[in-house]
């Protein structure tokens, strides 16, 4: 099960409801990606594994801000 490193999401389970309203147990998986970033701060790359939506936040105000906001040292 993978989580993202800024925000924290995961997979979530639910059911999965036919249409005679049977129910199933099922996952939903969080859409994960394993990125690799540049900090140019630091002249080294690293790896992380981010949600989509946190990819989109770092592109707008960078890496070592986000990670700050989110109180994550890198």
């Amino acid at each position: 099960m993978a989580v993202c490193t800024f925000t924290g999401k995961k997979g979530m389970s639910g059911n999965r409801v036919s249409h005679a309203n049977n129910k199933n147990k099922r996952r939903y998986s969080s859409n994960i990606q394993s990125k690799r970033f540049f900090i140019p701060e630091q002249n080294r790359w690293v790896r992380l594994s981010v949600s989509t939506r946190a990819i989109r936040t770092i592109d707008k105000i960078g890496l070592l801000a986000y990670a700050k906001k989110a109180g994550i040292k890198i």
